[in-house]
């Protein structure tokens, strides 16, 4: 009897039982993934949407032939190599991360789990992958970095601060792709005549700390993309509304927070093409020989009520080149 019921459960299920990994059919359960959010879920859920709908289009639907553990780190770095860590004994079948620090904490906690970043700031650079041709080992994913991006949102701070010199970039020292893109706001930032001051975030406290010790020294600031910043982006946006600092981001969830300008990939979209890789090993491909994929969609956003409040007049050539505008 239990035998008809389970080939009628697999007849059922089609062609998504025969792409399960040997090992979950043999266990005679739904392969599993875990995803390890740095951030928050409320923060995420624009993400989350993203990868959840695209599996789903590409035949995986949660509570029937997909199981998901949702963990959460809130930027917290010690939470990474936790999460990590329990996702090895939970033996979950994929783990999808993002940013640099989860990437590198999934990828230290196993080497057999396949591993799928749906970001990586230079994936190559930090240690996670190989080559992006070759990624190697248990990973692939998809990169961030963008030869001229950041030559290009130091361009668009200088259209909104004409005469601009002093800049300051907050960033967590700690991660390895900050002190990439450190050096490359340095060198984008030399070509422009610009004098660069870094402020080291590590823990929530020092985001207030940083806006004192940059205040009056600085004329616009750069925020790098790490988790401890995301996290707090509102906190962020508001300390530099109220210092009328003009600040430019790498991504559009600042924007959106209250942040004045953004430029960079869309990370739904990079989900969403996380989300096809997953798919890909589910049926059988090894990570290690999957391509790391390079952004292809790029957004510019500008909060016009932010600029506004800032007084702060926005050129029209710069409003005609957004993405999108809020208002």
């Amino acid at each position: 009897m239990f035998g008809m019921r389970r080939r009628e459960f697999i007849t059922l299920l089609g062609g998504a039982a025969v792409a399960w990994p040997l090992a979950a059919r043999a266990q005679g359960k739904v392969p599993t993934i875990g995803l390890l959010g740095s951030g928050t879920a409320a923060a995420q859920s624009q993400w989350t949407a993203a990868v959840v709908t695209r599996l789903r289009e590409v035949g995986w639907t949660e509570r029937r032939n997909i199981a998901i553990e949702y963990r959460w780190a809130d930027g917290r770095r010690e939470r990474f190599v936790e999460i990590a860590d329990e996702f090895v004994r939970l033996k979950v079948d994929v783990i999808v991360t993002h940013n640099t620090l989860p990437a590198l904490a999934a990828k230290q906690a196993t080497s057999a789990i396949p591993i799928v970043f749906a970001t990586a700031g230079d994936p190559v650079g930090t240690g996670i992958v190989a080559s992006l041709a070759r990624p190697g080992g248990n990973i692939t994913g998809l990169s961030s970095q963008h030869p001229d991006a950041t030559g290009k949102r130091l361009e668009l701070l200088r259209d909104l601060v004409p005469g601009l010199r002093r800049l300051a970039v907050l960033a967590d020292v700690d991660n390895p792709f900050s002190a990439m893109d450190i050096r490359e706001v340095q060198g984008a930032a030399t070509n422009l005549n610009l004098e660069v001051s870094t402020f080291e975030v590590r823990r929530v406290e020092d985001i207030g700390h940083a806006f004192d010790a940059l205040q009056g020294r600085s004329e616009a600031l750069y925020v790098l993309p790490n988790p401890i910043l995301f996290v707090n982006r509102v906190r962020i946006s508001t300390f530099a509304l109220g210092a009328r600092l003009p600040a430019i981001y790498a991504v559009r969830e600042y924007v959106e927070a209250g942040g004045l300008i953004s430029y960079g990939p869309n990370w739904p979209d990079m989900w969403r093409r996380a989300a096809e890789l997953v798919d890909k090993i589910l049926r059988g491909a090894k990570a290690g020989e999957i391509p790391v994929e390079q952004p292809t969609k790029f957004d510019l956003v500008v909060n016009s009520v932010t600029a506004k409040a800032m007084r702060l007049v926005i050129p029209p050539t710069l409003l005609a080149r957004a993405d999108e505008v809020i208002e």
